[in-house]
């Protein structure tokens, strides 16, 4: 089998997972007669401290479900350049949601801070100006940071001092949780809303959540159907996920040590750089020459057993996921030294 560390949505629903789909209860989740949904949606709400959740297809299906729940059309949304619904959603928000975005580089490099963030909220009723209807950020960022619980409540503070919402795109917001060993329910105290994926590391086949408020929630049920994303049985999906909330969630940190073991090791290869300390299980690291053959190198390692993404912006990414061991992450590291070496 190939290391494949493009991302961790290419792992797989485990052998429970597998039997809990075959054998769940079902009913039409449209109706809300779902038993296996219900089930999952209450247990994904209490462990996030929050009154509802909502089974969504997928991340982007929830973040533009998030965005129609709490702004109206042409609102603007405060959020960081490098987040996910801004870079990899093609164009969703302005299509979907007609909002548009207040998009900036955080000074950090990591994520928005507060005094950046109220800075740019939109105070006040001159008619030349959008409405801000939201605040966006991530946990973990979409380059793989985590957020401190400090810097997370200083920044939803300065947006609720001025009656603004704030969600976070929690694509790995249980990551975030367990890098920090700190209670999901307290991490998301602040925020409004957040979205959580069950499809990345946390092995569920699809599936994503949206947690929040009962009106939120309501609301987002609304743009769900709109958009087409009302599932019938849905048990048949959210039956690993409950299994993936349930049992998953403790090994992550097994992938977050995987990860700054491969960090440590291909940090050892020269002409190696790493571009950002691992903080959960995403590596970035770059080559330290001019206009590498990054198709070249990736065909190498293609053909070494190990797959990989094109960098972005001169970066290569590499993700650790179950199931892949100690032994495939130190074979990955010396597959990319054998090549670099010829």
């Amino acid at each position: 089998m190939p290391i494949d560390l493009r991302s961790d949505t290419v792992t797989l629903p485990t052998p429970a997972m597998r039997e809990a789909m075959a054998t769940a209860d079902l009913g039409d989740d449209v109706m809300g007669e779902d038993p296996t949904v219900l089930a999952l949606e209450t247990e994904a709400a209490r462990m996030l401290g929050k009154e509802a959740s909502l089974l969504v297809p997928s991340g982007t299906f929830a973040n533009q479900c998030a965005l129609l729940a709490h702004c109206a059309s042409a609102d603007e949304v405060v959020v960081s350049e490098q987040a996910h619904v801004v870079v990899h959603e093609a164009g969703a928000a302005a299509l979907l949601a007609r909002v548009q975005v207040r998009a900036f580089t955080p000074a950090n490099g990591r994520w928005p801070t507060a005094v950046e963030v109220e800075r740019r909220i939109r105070v006040g009723d001159d008619v030349h100006y959008p409405r801000t209807g939201c605040v966006w950020l991530e946990q973990a960022t979409a380059l793989g940071d985590v957020m401190p619980p400090g810097e997370l409540a200083a920044v939803a503070g300065a947006a609720h001092r001025n009656g603004v919402p704030v969600h976070v795109d929690g694509a790995r917001f249980l990551n975030a949780a367990v890098a920090l060993a700190v209670d999901p329910a307290a991490l998301a105290a602040p925020v409004d809303s957040l979205s959580l994926c069950l499809s990345k590391g946390l092995c569920a086949p699809v599936g994503s959540l949206l947690v929040g408020s009962r009106a939120f929630v309501a609301a987002a049920r609304r743009h769900r159907k709109r958009m087409g994303g009302g599932m019938r049985q849905a048990g048949i999906i959210a039956a690993p996920g409950r299994i993936a909330l349930r049992d998953m969630v403790g090994r992550l940190a097994e992938d977050h040590a995987h990860a700054r073991l491969l960090a440590d090791l291909l940090a050892r290869i020269p002409g190696v750089v790493i571009t950002r300390e691992p903080a959960i299980n995403m590596v970035f690291w770059r080559l330290d020459r001019e206009r590498p053959d990054w198709d070249g190198l990736r065909a190498a390692l293609g053909a070494e057993g190990v797959l990989t993404y094109p960098p972005e912006d001169g970066e290569m990414r590499f993700v650790t996921h179950h199931p892949l061991s100690e032994v495939d992450v130190r074979a990955a590291a010396a597959a990319v030294a054998r090549v670099l070496a010829r």
